[in-house]
């Protein structure tokens, strides 16, 4: 099992808390060839533990890790979309489709307010509650916040604070500035 700092363990334009685990998964994997948080059950285990999608009995095996992977991936191009990317394509959608099929109860609170939950609690039924999460911030306008860096050699989830809501990288002393750089070198090719 390889033990290494994770960029996500320190998110730097973190997301709301019922978000914080989108964002999360979403960084499992540093593109487009860096190391990966769920590449093997040994590494995913203390991840998803730590997380709450695992609890310390439960197995995982590559069939729960193949899950995780495509859903991470669709949520990814979710947020592509939210920073003015294509829409996902229904090819990209389907893992999310397949987590989708957990069984949901609502609950009363004692303040009287109506609560959805997932029923039960393996892997798909987890994965249903982050997929309640997301509902709930699509209706209150928070999910189009949660967005991946311009940068396709980045994509890394961010939520955007910025007063405009135009934020574009995950940070702009790194992605933006080079983003801007290739850009500028392009336009001054092109002008001689």
């Amino acid at each position: 099992m390889t033990r290494m700092r994770w960029l996500g363990d320190q998110e730097t334009k973190p997301a709301p808390p019922r978000l914080a685990l989108v964002q999360s998964l979403v960084n499992t994997a540093e593109l487009p060839s860096g190391p990966d948080r769920l590449a093997d059950p040994d590494d995913a285990r203390p991840w998803l533990q730590d997380k709450g999608l695992l609890d310390p009995g439960d197995g995982i095996d590559e069939g729960d890790l193949d899950l995780l992977r495509g859903v991470r991936e669709a949520l990814r191009a979710m947020l592509v979309h939210n920073a003015g990317g294509p829409p996902p394509t229904a090819a990209a959608l389907a893992p999310l489709r397949a987590a989708a099929g957990g069984a949901a109860r609502a609950e009363v609170e004692d303040s009287g307010r109506i609560r959805l939950s997932a029923v039960g609690t393996s892997l798909h039924d987890r994965l249903t509650e982050l997929l309640l999460a997301i509902h709930d911030a699509q209706r209150d306008g928070s999910w189009s916040l949660l967005k991946a860096c311009a940068n396709e050699e980045c994509q890394w989830a961010f939520y955007d604070r910025s007063r405009n809501h135009g934020g574009t990288w995950c940070s702009m002393a790194t992605c933006g500035n080079k983003l801007k750089n290739r850009e500028f070198r392009a336009r001054k090719r092109a002008s001689h």
